[in-house]
């Protein structure tokens, strides 16, 4: 596969790097940030779990999920209120920080706190919000729609360049296949990876049923495992996780999210196996 590298920096002053060669990042924590005691409880455990096991881990909890199916659905705390309380998870346990911007006016804002700036698949072809992201100079990490082709994505990626963004990650998190349903194309992971990019699996948000609920989504939580095992097969840079310590209770994506206290032995099978098919 293509060799690639990004360089991340880090509240602690130590970069991470991903790609090849690297070790296996971790991007994880609750779909929405609910509130700052539970965002403390997974950054601080996940960040213990990931030192242990030698993977590189960033805190991941949207502000704001502005693509909610039902207008009653929990959103987040707010682009203010959450950038402060990531602000904080970021200064007190030296852990960096990515969240999702939704509009060109939150880019700035964002990029004062976030070490990446991560973009919606359903974003994913929205010019000026690309161009905007690039130029604030971050990491921007780009979900690819469910609605849009593995080699599709090279158009992101060249608008991102376009405008000066020199450290894109891809992430792969299942296409549309019928309604209600995603399916995971194992093939779009070199694919997307041929493009100088490293490549996230988004292992939660791909056994997601969008709608499925009616009002809200469900999701497939059983099938996180063997996806995730067989992306990390294939030759991926990083997992993307929604981790809640309570997921039936969670305000956001609770059916596609794995439980808090069930992710190290996972990631230490996925390590596992990266090892041997490394070798």
């Amino acid at each position: 596969m293509t060799n690639v590298a990004v360089t991340i920096e880090t509240p602690s002053g130590s970069p991470i790097t991903v790609g090849t060669d690297q070790p296996l990042l971790l991007i994880g924590g609750p779909c929405a940030l609910e509130s700052e005691e539970l965002a403390r409880k997974v950054a601080g455990t996940m960040q213990e779990i990931c030192a242990r096991l030698g993977i590189s881990y960033v805190f991941k909890a949207s502000f704001d999920k502005a693509n909610r199916t039902s207008l009653s659905s929990y959103r987040g705390p707010g682009l203010e209120a959450g950038l402060a309380t990531l602000a904080k998870i970021r200064k007190e346990l030296h852990v960096p920080v990515i969240s999702d911007i939704h509009d060109v006016s939150q880019v700035a804002a964002a990029a004062e706190v976030l070490d990446i700036i991560q973009i919606p698949a359903f974003l994913c072809r929205q010019t000026d919000l690309l161009v905007a992201a690039a130029q604030s100079g971050k990491p921007i990490n780009v979900k690819k729609g469910q609605f849009v082709s593995p080699w599709d994505m090279k158009n992101a990626v060249d608008k991102l360049r376009g405008a000066g963004g020199t450290k894109t990650m891809l992430v792969e998190r299942g296409a549309c296949f019928g309604y209600n349903n995603l399916v995971v194309d194992m093939r779009s992971l070199p694919v997307m990876r041929s493009f100088g990019c490293p490549v996230i699996f988004d292992a939660t948000h791909s056994v997601q049923l969008p709608g499925g609920a009616g009002g809200t989504s469900t999701g497939q939580r059983e099938f996180i495992e063997p996806l995730t095992k067989a992306a990390v097969a294939v030759g991926i840079d990083g997992i993307f996780m929604e981790i809640h310590p309570a997921p039936d209770k969670a305000l956001c994506d609770g059916p596609n999210s794995i439980p808090l206290d069930e992710v190290e032995v996972l990631l230490k099978r996925l390590v596992r196996i990266r090892e041997a098919t490394n070798a």
